[in-house]
């Protein structure tokens, strides 16, 4: 499964809703080339990132994820290996103690097998979210960001991120930030390529998620 903008896709968008329709012909030309950027990884070293990510800028998160990958011979570890390493050597690359935390519960709900990231494609959006959320510092957004971004799910609306928030705000000329319920109800229209409405706005922000 992948999301897609096909002509057929992007007009069921353009019709659905005017300020959808307003949005794809000023960035119908950027998502689409982000589109063709896109390049899966593995679900683990995604989720490790994620992890590693959280709260900080794209830059900061680089390098530090870099910093861990040196620990491990340029490589992201593997679940044993993370489980095996001194949380202390972990920690002075640039990583806060309950983050380590989280890094390790990742790395042991793969290793005892709660957690098959390989059968994760099988699975429901609504399972794999509760699936990824059992694991400490995975949160609901994290969780979104996993299905729209690296397993392609191409009907995902993360109502907590901030950036697709404000982007609503502006774009529907709100008073002020919609709530997740409020979101869901302007995004039915977009139904059932809400992943797709969702990079047409965060492009209108210049602001992409770190993923």
């Amino acid at each position: 499964m992948a999301v897609r903008a096909t002509p057929k896709i992007v007009a069921q968008l353009r019709a659905a809703d005017p300020v959808m329709d307003r949005l794809i012909e000023e960035h119908g030309a950027i998502v689409r080339r982000e589109l063709r950027e896109e390049r899966r990884g593995d679900a683990y070293g995604a989720l490790l990132r994620s992890i590693v990510g959280q709260q900080l800028s794209t830059k900061a998160a680089r390098t530090i994820y870099g910093r861990m990958l040196e620990l491990f011979d340029g490589h992201a570890p593997t679940p044993k290996q993370l489980l095996a390493a001194d949380p202390d050597q972990i920690r002075a690359a640039g990583l806060s103690r309950p983050k380590i935390s989280y890094l390790r519960d990742l790395a042991q709900h793969v290793e005892d097998g709660t957690l098959e990231l390989e059968r994760l494609d099988e699975l429901s959006d609504q399972k794999i979210i509760e699936e990824l959320t059992a694991v400490k510092g995975i949160g609901e957004w994290s969780a979104h960001m996993f299905l729209m971004f690296h397993l392609g799910r191409p009907d995902v609306l993360p109502v907590g991120d901030q950036g697709i928030r404000n982007a609503v705000k502006t774009q529907y000329r709100l008073r002020k930030v919609p709530d997740a319920k409020r979101l869901e109800k302007i995004a039915k229209p977009w139904r059932p390529h809400r992943t797709l409405a969702c990079l047409y706005l965060w492009s209108s922000l210049d602001n992409q998620p770190v993923t």
